[in-house]
């Protein structure tokens, strides 16, 4: 199982200086990857009573893409997504940036993606909410063609190419393509399309009925699910021992990867965040 870390968006700050200093602290302890969230825009409290969303206009989110591109200069770490929003992008510019993120780490890059629940976030960006769905099946089709075809031509009900293509393709061809999924029809998705996911939830019995529904989707399709990744997610609380455990029943419900979260227990700033991490390597040690 490889480990790694969820990038503190909300707590770090926006000093390049400490996200470096963050970056190759994770590298240092041995840590496998740096996992990102993704949001463009947060909706203003004020002009939508009732917002009970977990953040808002003023809570801070890096770009992901763009952050990549500085942290490959840096570090020689995995980069991962988790994830971005897709049906709020043009495929073709997604493909594009994510082909030279692949370039720029050697490959070592997953390209974390999910359907999104900001409707507020859709409107200023132009795009459809209702029919985000649909149009997410269309867009990861299209996706692993721009990175494993010279030139593509596609109608689909959404999108339209003709004879184009991206250049330089990506170093994996195709970029793993691993999805945020919480409800049956996306685990049927997931069983049907993705090379991984990333569970909400822990292990335990939502977990395990959630990875069946992959499993038979997985099979319908003609595919292998041994074959889909899953990476879990596991909060400090200021507790090895937690810790421990929680990495424990990780690996035996099947997580091929773990992401560790110091975002929480009132960890902020770049110090507190290397110290957590340094703690939580040596437990797990």
């Amino acid at each position: 199982m490889r480990i790694g870390v969820v990038f503190p968006q909300n707590s770090l700050g926006d000093d390049p200086g400490e996200v470096r200093a963050y970056a190759q602290a994770v590298e240092e302890l041995g840590y496998r990857h740096i996992r990102i969230a993704d949001h463009v825009l947060g909706a203003d409290r004020d002009a939508h009573p009732g917002w009970t969303r977990p953040y808002d206009v003023d809570t801070d989110f890096h770009e992901p893409f763009v952050l990549f591109g500085y942290l490959a200069a840096i570090t020689s770490i995995e980069l991962v997504t988790s994830v971005i929003i897709l049906p709020q992008r043009q495929t073709a510019l997604v493909a594009k940036q994510a082909a030279e993120i692949d370039i720029l780490t050697g490959g070592k890059f997953r390209l974390g993606i999910g359907v999104g629940w900001n409707a507020v976030e859709f409107e200023a960006l132009g795009l459809p909410f209702d029919d985000r769905g649909k149009r997410y099946d269309e867009q990861i089709e299209l996706l692993r063609r721009y990175w494993t075809e010279r030139s593509i031509t596609h109608r689909g009900e959404f999108e339209t190419v003709t004879g184009a293509g991206i250049a330089p393709r990506p170093v994996q061809r195709p970029i793993p393509l691993w999805f945020g999924a919480q409800s049956a029809p996306a685990y049927r998705r997931t069983g049907r399309l993705a090379d991984g996911w990333f569970p909400m939830v822990q292990p335990g019995p939502e977990l395990a009925a959630a990875q069946r529904v992959i499993d038979r989707a997985a099979v319908e399709a003609g595919r292998d699910p041994a074959t889909i990744g899953i990476e879990g997610g596991l909060s400090w609380t200021g507790s090895p021992d937690a810790i421990a455990e929680g990495v424990r029943a990780w690996r035996e419900a099947g997580a091929t990867h773990l992401a560790i979260n110091t975002s929480g227990a009132g960890v902020s700033g770049v110090d507190a965040h290397i110290k957590a991490l340094t703690e939580v390597a040596e437990a797990i040690r």
